[in-house]
């Protein structure tokens, strides 16, 4: 395995790093390539006259050659395409694009173009990445891992693609998911893609139209269930551990029946978190804490109804409660304040509820007063007037799930309702941001899983805050890594958001602001990196030194996407 480290020369003060291949191996590999930006130094003692044209190139006349091919592309997923042909040909200069263009280009390197580029995965495979862990391959663990490039692995996304986004089950196409994250890692913490190794753990596949796809990658047998399912994950998480000494593992896409699970069980065994659950229920925290300073209200004022109620709406709310309880209310009281809704209508706690509901289940006297069409399905509606809501969250994947009723039915619960229609991708989205403007007449305070373009209501325009998991989980990632904490605990989680809430103005918040601009990422990443360290510290975990000085480490760790100078070095 090779070892990526930027060295410095101690006699020049200059950085440079170490390459082990010359000419051709060295221009098709996309960590090394810098395609036709090798200065004329570099190309005489690498080999590479006669292999690039002649003229050497700058960073930002390759950026303007991209960014035009980019822009050529006539839509979303052909400009996904095009971009991760860029990445995998030079990594540097995809991730400097990236970060220049940040805004324009994170909803086609994830969502939600991505989502669609999970669904046609097959059909558009060109080069694997990441490490593809087959269930009839799982003996073969220590194997698989040593193919990886990178020794030095500091972070790995994995999925088993059961529950992609709210398209469910792709399989195979799920490995779509964390090279998306990687991409989000370093854009947004600077943690260097050769420190992250994306995981596609295949256990077969549910989804029929893939199962009967000729072109179909992945395998073609049902998924594995039960004690077949938990042996794989154990040999997986043991070879992990092997290989990769205080590496941390992020849970992504996992299904309702494995996600909370697996959490609880490796989180002490090898240092983990699951975006989903945690990481989602911090951003959407972070979200309502800023649309309660709008309404100049506290949680504890709050009734909170929930339309779908997996492990999202699980993360989101024991978020929620643990901010009740610094409030001043029991754990009791503050699941009072939460009326979670699925499937079956308003879950009861003699509906046999899922282990992500059944903390959260009503009891029947809770609602013997209420006034309802169906005792036996109580529904969204029906929820929302009798309980008289104030915060209405969507984490169901049912696109226009909010219909004008309910959404007029929450501006007569409160003056100023909070509408968060958190699922993603946008086609799966409980509804549209203009809809609920209208239903509520310009009052409601929104916020949207996937992005929305500004609404115009009555002559004044209102930007759409988008509650991106991005805000929380590259800041987590980068400092755990830096704290050498050896757990993440939900505490971490809670500082992330609030760090993440204090970024925000009240001028900010009164025009309907509730999280920072995506553009300001890496500030974002660096407040929550700081908060989650000094989380860690409090707790006893990890480093601990000077504010100053930590603020300076996390500074350092965040890498740039820039050319250094090269000098050759044998395998």
């Amino acid at each position: 395995m090779k070892k990526f480290e930027i060295q410095k020369d101690p006699s020049t003060g200059d950085k440079f790093f170490y390459v082990p291949y010359k000419g051709r191996e060295l221009i098709e590999d996309p960590i090394y390539n810098k395609g036709s930006a090798f200065p004329e130094e570099e190309r005489d003692r690498l080999n590479l006259h006669g292999i690039v044209p002649h003229h050497s190139s700058t960073i930002t006349q390759q950026l303007k050659r991209t960014y035009e091919n980019f822009s050529m592309k006539p839509n979303p997923i052909e400009k996904y395409i095009y971009l991760l042909g860029l990445l995998d040909r030079n990594e540097t200069l995809f991730y400097r694009l990236v970060m220049e263009h940040l805004e324009e280009m994170l909803p086609i390197v994830y969502t939600p173009t991505v989502g669609e580029a999970a669904e046609t995965y097959s059909h558009l495979f060109r080069r694997p990445r990441g490490i593809y862990i087959s269930a009839d391959r799982i003996s073969q663990i220590n194997k698989l891992l040593s193919t990886v490039c990178f020794s030095n692995i500091k972070l790995i996304v994995i999925t088993d693609g059961e529950r992609i986004l709210g398209l469910g089950d792709q399989g195979v196409g799920g490995m779509a998911i964390p090279v998306g994250k990687v991409s989000l890692y370093v854009a947004g913490a600077g943690i260097h893609p050769t420190l992250i190794l994306p995981i596609l753990l295949d256990v077969g596949t549910n989804n029929e139209k893939l199962l009967e796809d000729p072109l179909y990658l992945g395998l073609r047998h049902k998924r594995l269930t039960g004690e077949d399912y938990d042996k794989v994950v154990e040999k997986m998480v043991k070879g992990v551990k092997r290989h990769f000494l205080h590496v941390l593992l992020q849970w992504e896409d996992f299904g309702k029946n494995h996600a909370l699970k697996l959490l609880n069980k490796y989180r002490r065994r090898i240092r983990s978190f699951n975006d989903d659950i945690q990481g989602t229920g911090a951003v959407t925290f972070a979200a309502l804490y800023s649309a309660l300073r709008a309404k100049g209200e506290k949680l504890k004022d709050q009734r909170f109804v929930f339309f779908g109620f997996g492990q999202a709406g699980y993360g989101i709310a024991r978020v929620i409660i643990q901010g009740l309880i610094e409030e001043g209310l029991t754990e009791k009281e503050a699941k009072e304040l939460i009326y979670p809704v699925a499937s079956k209508g308003l879950v009861m706690e003699d509906m046999n509820p899922h282990e992500y509901q059944e903390p959260f289940a009503r009891k029947r006297k809770d609602i013997s007063g209420w006034k309802i069409q169906n005792k036996q399905k109580i529904s969204l509606l029906d929820t929302v007037r009798n309980s008289k809501s104030t915060v209405l969250i969507g984490v169901s994947g049912i696109r226009d799930a909010f219909t004008q009723d309910i959404l007029k039915e929450m501006a007569k619960n409160t003056e100023r309702p909070i509408i968060f229609a958190l699922s993603n991708p946008t086609k799966k989205s409980e509804c549209n941001p203009e809809d609920v403007y209208k239903a509520t007449q310009g009052k409601a305070l929104i916020a949207t899983g996937s992005p929305f373009p500004p609404v115009k209501y009555k002559g004044i325009e209102h930007k759409v805050t988008q509650c991106n998991n991005m805000y929380i989980f590259p800041g987590v990632g980068l400092g755990t890594i830096i704290s050498m904490t050896p757990q993440i605990t939900d505490k971490m989680f809670t500082s992330a958001a609030k760090a993440l809430a204090s970024m925000i103005n009240s001028e900010e918040i009164s025009k309907g602001t509730f999280l920072p601009e995506l553009k300001n990422i890496r500030e974002v990443s660096k407040n929550v990196t700081f908060a989650v360290v000094k989380e860690a510290q409090d707790s006893g975990f990890g480093v601990n030194m000077p504010d100053e000085k930590l603020m300076e480490m996390i500074e350092n760790s965040m890498w740039w996407p820039k050319y250094v100078s090269y000098r050759y070095k044998e395998k």
